[in-house]
């Protein structure tokens, strides 16, 4: 299903792939990305991309297997979540560098239990083992502002992967984990069918999605790139156009996702998307810098960090 678009003849005359030099064809950009309805302007993009001038790479495990995979080299951008995404180039990450932005609004992430637990409040949680998708996901990150917030230590906070959501969900039902946390509205679905009960909420204290690329210019062409992040600016833009929140775009997430409307309804209310994708603000970075350093979950080296240092300055733009 596509929607209508304005006039894209500032990004038509640039195609959003590399080059590959020993056999002269034009190599589409592989996207990593989470199947979840923040995803609808990417998939409306790569619906319209009548050149295949990039190929989708659907990772249902989260932020944690979209860093693994742009290490070894199976995609070359991600649109992931903003939290482990800076702290895995904080720790020392050479397989990605920043290049813009996907979702300026925070995350609203359920905290979760089984449906038969004796866990009745976030503060219950305390001392007991939380599942998480993998080290370094968004799920394990928020378990530290969590943490935090409830003033609980962060140094001792025990963990299980549990790899996707059926594993999370099945881990919280036979009690080898406490609780899980995921985002609010992809989860209330089985929620609402009783399979798992919501016992509070952390909304992350940053925006929520960054688009990350590997730095090597001869696996990520600057000039693609930037193209790439150029017409995926007019799709979330028409994405988030009133009219469009009333119509298409409800319409779009209600075929592609199958939720219930008053949900899609309710979600697109809080969302909001960027003005321009290849841009980062400043202060973004350095917040969740300094809110990471407060968790645990990333050591400021000697001088403290610079902003500079985790995003690719040929392409993104700090605002």
């Amino acid at each position: 299903m596509s929607v209508s678009l304005p006039d894209t003849s500032q990004a038509s005359d640039v195609k959003p792939a590399s080059l590959d030099p020993t056999i002269g064809k034009v190599v589409p950009l592989r996207v990593g990305y989470v199947r979840e309805h923040f995803s609808s302007p990417l998939l409306q993009y790569a619906e319209d991309d009548q050149e295949k001038t990039f190929t989708l790479v659907e990772c249902p495990s989260g932020t944690g297997q979209l860093i693994t995979r742009l290490t070894n080299d199976e995609i070359d951008i991600a649109i992931a979540l903003t939290d482990p995404l800076i702290s895995g180039i904080a720790k020392g990450s050479e397989a990605y560098r920043l290049v813009g932005s996907y979702v300026t609004t925070p995350l609203n992430w359920a905290v979760i239990t089984g449906k038969d637990s004796k866990y009745q409040n976030i503060s219950d949680l305390k001392d007991t083992k939380i599942g998480i998708s993998r080290h370094g996901s968004g799920s394990q990150t928020m378990a530290y502002v969590m943490a935090l917030q409830q003033g609980w230590p962060t140094d001792n906070l025990e963990f299980q992967v549990n790899n996707d959501i059926r594993g999370l969900i099945d881990s919280v039902n036979d009690g080898s984990t406490s609780a899980f946390m995921w985002e609010w509205f992809t989860t209330k679905p089985y929620a609402d069918s009783g399979e798992v009960r919501f016992i509070g909420s952390v909304p992350t204290p940053w925006p929520s999605w960054l688009i990350a690329a590997h730095p090597s210019p001869n696996r990520v062409p600057p000039n693609s790139l930037r193209a790439f992040l150029t017409a995926l600016t007019v799709y979330v833009r028409t994405f988030g156009t009133p009219a469009n929140r009333a119509g298409d775009s409800l319409e779009f997430i209600k075929d592609k996702f199958g939720y219930p409307e008053a949900d899609i309804k309710a979600w697109l209310d809080t969302v909001a998307y960027p003005d321009d994708c290849a841009t980062i603000p400043r202060k973004v970075i350095a917040d969740t810098l300094s809110v990471l350093e407060k968790a645990g979950v990333v050591k400021a080296p000697e001088g403290g960090f610079q902003v500079e240092s985790l995003v690719a300055a040929d392409t993104v733009k700090l605002i």
